[in-house]
C-alpha cells in the first residue's frame, strides 16, 4: 500500500503544490487546515485548486483531538501549518505565539503517542536575520546589524569594522540564527521543538528553511504573505508595487514546485534525518528587479513603482541561500528559473481579481511605530 501523508496547512499555497507532486509519484495525502479568513477569505470553502484527490480535514492544528483524528493512518506528517508574516507578526505576538508554537506543540505530543516514518516540518530564511557577508579583506560577518541611526538617514547597507559596505555572499546551515521579528522566533522555535523531539523519541525530522516562495495559488488578498504576491495585488488594481528602503534589497526567489520537490525528497530521503536545509533557487534578485520583472510579463510598465525609502522594524537587508547541502543530501536541484516561474505566475495572474489591502498593513505599521 502506498504512503498516507499529513499536510498540516496542506490546503494553502505551499501544501497543495506539495499534495500534487505526492499524488503524482502515488502517495495518498491528507491536508489539515483551518481555513483561515486571511489566507482563504472570509466565507473559505475547500479551495477550487486543491486536488480532490486530497482528503480535506478542516480544523485547527491546536486542537488535541483534531490532530489525533488527523494523524491517524498517517506513514509521514509535513508541518506547514503557521502564521506568515513578518510585520504582522510584531503585533498579533499572542495569535503568531499560539498558531505557530502552540500548534506544533500540539501536533508533537500527538506524535509522541502515534510516532510516523518521517516529521518534516517548514521553516523558515527569516531566523538568519542578516545573511551572511565579507568585506574587502575576505573576512567573513556572519551577526552583522544595521544601526538605526544609519537607517533613519537612509543609509541602507551593512558595513565592516573600518564603516566600508560589506558584500553579501550565500548563506548556509551553519550560520548562527539572529532573530529580527516575532515570526522568524517562532520558526526556529517550531524547527528546534521537531528537531529535539524528533531525537527523543527516534521520530525521522528534517527541517526546511525556505527561502522566498513564489508561484500560482498565493493568496493575493493577503498583503503579509509573499512580496511577488503582493505587488501581483497592487499591479491588479492598477496601482504600483511599493518598495521599501531602496528597492536594491538580495533575496532568493524559489518557486514553489521546486520546494514541493524538495520536501518530497526530505520524506523519501532516509539520510536527511536530524538535519537542516537551506531550500532556495541558489541565486539571488534585488526586489526592484523582481517587480520590474513582473511588470513587464504582465505588461504594466506604465504603472510605475513607489520607492517609498521606508525601513520596516524587522526587515534584513540582503540574504540568498547556499544549497549546496541539500544537493548533497538530498539530490535536490531546483529546475524552475526565474524567468520561467514569473511567466507562469504571469499566465495564472490573467483575469484574477485582488483586494489590495497593503496600503492598510502598511499604515498599520507606522501607526504602531514599526516603521522609520
Amino acid at each position: 500500500m502506498s504512503q498516507h501523508v499529513l499536510i498540516t496547512g496542506g490546503a494553502g499555497f505551499i501544501g497543495s503544490h506539495l499534495a500534487d507532486e505526492l499524488l503524482e509519484r502515488g502517495y495518498r495525502v491528507r491536508a489539515l487546515d483551518n481555513l483561515c479568513a486571511q489566507v482563504h477569505g472570509a466565507c473559505a470553502t475547500r479551495p477550487d485548486y486543491l486536488s480532490p484527490d486530497v482528503e480535506l480535514l478542516r480544523g485547527d492544528v491546536r486542537d488535541p483531538q483534531t490532530v489525533r483524528r488527523a494523524l491517524e493512518g498517517i506513514d509521514s506528517v509535513v508541518h506547514f501549518a503557521a502564521m506568515v508574516g513578518v510585520g504582522q507578526s510584531m503585533y498579533q505576538i499572542a495569535e503568531y505565539t499560539s498558531v505557530n508554537q502552540n500548534g506544533t506543540a500540539v501536533l508533537l505530543e500527538a506524535l509522541i503517542e502515534r510516532p510516523v516514518r518521517k516529521l518534516v516540518v517548514a521553516s523558515s530564511m527569516s531566523i538568519y536575520g542578516e545573511g551572511r557577508y565579507r568585506d574587502g579583506q575576505g573576512r567573513i560577518y556572519d551577526d552583522v546589524e544595521r544601526k538605526v541611526e544609519r537607517l533613519a538617514s537612509g543609509d541602507w547597507e551593512l558595513r565592516g569594522e573600518e564603516g566600508d559596505p560589506l558584500e553579501p555572499v550565500p548563506t548556509s546551515e551553519d550560520k548562527n540564527p539572529r532573530l529580527a521579528s516575532v515570526y522568524a522566533l517562532s520558526k526556529y522555535d517550531q524547527e528546534r521543538m521537531c528537531l529535539i523531539v524528533g531525537a527523543a523519541y527516534k521520530i525521522p525530522t528534517v527541517a526546511m528553511r525556505f527561502f522566498n516562495v513564489y508561484g500560482p495559488r498565493q493568496a493575493l488578498s493577503n498583503p503579509y504573505t509573499g512580496v511577488l504576491a503582493i505587488f501581483a495585488s497592487r499591479l491588479l488594481n492598477g496601482r504600483p508595487p511599493i518598495l521599501y528602503e531602496d528597492g536594491r534589497q538580495r533575496r532568493d526567489f524559489v518557486s514553489v514546485h521546486d520546494v514541493a520537490a524538495a520536501c518530497r525528497l526530505a520524506i523519501e530521503c532516509p539520510q536527511a534525518r536530524g538535519q537542516v536545509f537551506n531550500i532556495g533557487s541558489g541565486r539571488s534578485v534585488s526586489v526592484r528587479e523582481l517587480a520590474e520583472g513582473l511588470m513587464r510579463v504582465t505588461g504594466t510598465q506604465n504603472v510605475g513603482l513607489h520607492v517609498n525609502g521606508e525601513y520596516r522594524l524587522g526587515d534584513i537587508r540582503h540574504c540568498f541561500a547556499d544549497i549546496s547541502r541539500a544537493r548533497r543530501a538530498l539530490g535536490y536541484e531546483p529546475n524552475v528559473t526565474l524567468d520561467e516561474g514569473m511567466a507562469e505566475l504571469a499566465s495564472w495572474l490573467e483575469g484574477r481579481v485582488a483586494e489590495d489591502r497593503v496600503e492598510k498593513a502598511h499604515a498599520e505599521l507606522s501607526a504602531r511605530g514599526l516603521t522609520l
